[in-house]
């Protein structure tokens, strides 16, 4: 096996888990809320646990892809095209997980926990 089919498989590898992190996150974020909707207890607060669990997935899926996608540009194909392209790609996947952390989360990934959005946790509940 030569060094560019051993990061390739690598990276799809990578690909994979992070495939499977954003279909059993769904599946761990949705059956819950599921049984409590077909049991006629679905809440808001479910709702919202609903959201912030897939949200959670749909980051750290994220996370794996853009790794994969760097491991498989940097060591197999460094061409400026294709460092071009992971730029593009990363950049577009880091919006898109900054966009996500202010849904869940109701601040800026820069922001302390404190500086939050109406109910979060400051150092005084904590």
């Amino acid at each position: 096996m030569s060094f560019n089919e051993t990061i390739e498989l690598i990276a799809r590898v990578v690909d994979g888990l992070g495939v499977a992190i954003l279909i059993v996150g769904a599946l761990v974020a949705l059956i819950p809320f599921l049984i409590s909707f077909v049991a006629r207890r679905a809440t808001t607060a479910g709702y919202h646990d609903l959201r912030g669990n897939l949200g959670r997935a749909i980051l750290l899926g994220l996370e794996f892809l853009v790794a994969a996608d760097i491991i498989r540009t940097v060591a197999i194909a460094p061409t400026l095209g294709s460092v071009a392209a992971l730029g593009l790609i990363v950049l577009i996947r880091t919006f898109l997980s900054a966009a996500l952390q202010v849904e869940l989360e109701g601040r800026w990934p820069w922001q302390s926990r404190n500086e939050g959005g109406p109910g979060k946790p400051t150092s005084a509940d904590t």
